[in-house]
């Protein structure tokens, strides 16, 4: 009788903090969206620390600071906001810090630990003011949809060549590579099959497909078995390692503003859309719009301390909502087994490079979606979201195409007399490019 009365309790409580019976569901129901929206962006547990130790940094740190920062941000959203939706470093802003800052620029990881920092920082310093909300407003709606699209080339094009089928040639740049090497096959198998699962819409297939791909690569000897299932977390090689004098010091604030601007735009842009599908907007807005906000800014502020790059929304949250979540109560699942994955890095460990490459690759052929948002009947609106989708992967850089998208959406509308669609902002931004390009010349 009193276990009975404790469960009693303990549903009058959740009933109470999640409006349960108001969003019409179930502790049931909730707690299986939640496992299906894990199972869904779980592969991110592999694929962030595989993308950040390409920058230098140290993987088991990675695997921790991924955790338990996306264990953090998924319980803020779901106890502060009651929306189901899971946060984790983000799959555009893990390649932005990787291969634009930390390669491209040849800055330091700590140096670019600093900077994530610094915009956590302005993220929660403009959701608490909730000028965040005001700057979506004012940006371009095709620039928007342009740069989630120009991201998820950018993002596939890295995927195609961890798989091996896209390889450096001096005479073209780039050409196809040798799909008779054992891995690159392997990879081709996968993103078949993984596309497939996606096709059926079966729960986890990323996930599925990666696990496919590394039993397959075993008996050819491309993969091992791990030699533990798991392990203690080791977060030392990244725990307070930023380097916040360094970031101050070399005066990045470009970088910072592109990490803040990405990541407004992915956080936003998921927001609208999970939400949209489960019928949360009120008039077009979303309610409690700074408490969801709040989750990534105080995530990307816990995950530059302990080691990762920016935290933001996962559009894979999509798949808890179709599964029934209305409300938070699934994030504390979700919260849970990220806090438990902390424990499996020999078993991730295992997963190589290969097969880890699909998943790249068709979460680029998802956010390539945005484009269908894009007035492309409007020349104005065409092109910069064009150049901005276009020049994102040829640079290898999602600041500049950032920056030349804006930049031509401003001269667009100047020079075809519609000067009154340019934005206060838009004018301070573009004048802000203008000088980057004139003084400091492109990345």
């Amino acid at each position: 009788m009193g276990g009975g009365k404790g469960m009693e309790k303990g549903a009058g409580w959740l009933e109470l903090w999640f409006s349960l019976r108001e969003n019409a569901t179930t502790v049931r129901r909730e707690l299986f969206a939640g496992l299906t929206t894990f199972m869904a962006m779980a592969y991110v547990v592999v694929v962030n620390p595989r993308i950040l130790a390409e920058a230098g940094m140290p993987a088991d740190g990675v695997l921790f600071a991924t955790c338990l920062s996306a264990a953090l941000a998924t319980l803020v959203m779901g106890l502060g906001a009651n929306y189901p939706i899971a946060l984790a470093p983000g799959m555009s802003l893990n390649a932005y810090f990787t291969y634009s800052v930390v390669i491209g620029r040849h800055v330091p990881w700590p140096v670019a630990l600093g900077v994530v920092f610094l915009s956590g920082l302005l993220f929660l310093l403009l959701t608490l003011s909730k000028v965040r909300e005001l700057i979506v407003n004012d940006i371009p709606g095709c620039l928007k949809h342009g740069t989630a699209a120009g991201i998820g080339l950018f993002i596939a094009f890295i995927g195609l060549r961890n798989a091996g089928l896209i390889v450096a040639n001096r005479a073209t740049l780039v050409s196809f590579g040798k799909i008779s090497d054992p891995s690159a096959l392997v990879a081709i198998a996968g993103l078949l099959l993984t596309a497939i699962l996606m096709a059926r819409r079966v729960s986890g297939a990323i996930l599925l497909g990666m696990a496919a791909m590394t039993l397959a690569g075993i008996p050819l000897g491309l993969a091992r078995w791990p030699e533990h299932l798991f392990s203690l977390p080791h977060p030392e090689g990244t725990f307070l390692r930023l380097d916040l004098a360094g970031a101050a010091k070399l005066g990045l604030g470009d970088l910072v503003f592109v990490f803040f601007f990405v990541d407004l735009f992915d956080n936003v842009g998921t927001l609208v859309a999970v939400c949209e599908q489960g019928g949360f907007l009120r008039d077009g807005k979303l309610p409690r719009a700074s408490r969801a906000l709040l989750a990534d800014a105080l995530g990307t502020i816990t995950g530059a301390l302990s080691g990762t790059s920016t935290v933001t929304s996962y559009i894979e949250s999509a798949a808890g909502v179709a599964a029934g979540g209305r409300t938070g109560l699934g994030n504390l699942l979700i919260a849970a087994l990220f806090f438990l994955a902390m424990f499996s890095a020999p078993l991730l460990a295992a997963v190589p490079a290969f097969a880890t490459a699909p998943a790249l690759i068709l979460v680029g052929a998802l956010m390539c979606g945005a484009v269908a948002g894009v007035k492309w009947d409007d020349f104005t609106e065409a092109f910069p979201a064009f150049l901005t989708v276009i020049a994102t992967p040829l640079t290898f850089s999602i600041a500049t195409g950032l920056s030349l998208g804006l930049l031509s959406f401003t001269f667009l509308k100047l020079g075809s007399g519609r000067h009154q669609e340019i934005s206060p902002l838009i004018w301070v931004l573009s004048l802000l490019f203008l000088c980057r390009y004139a003084f400091l010349g492109s990345e």
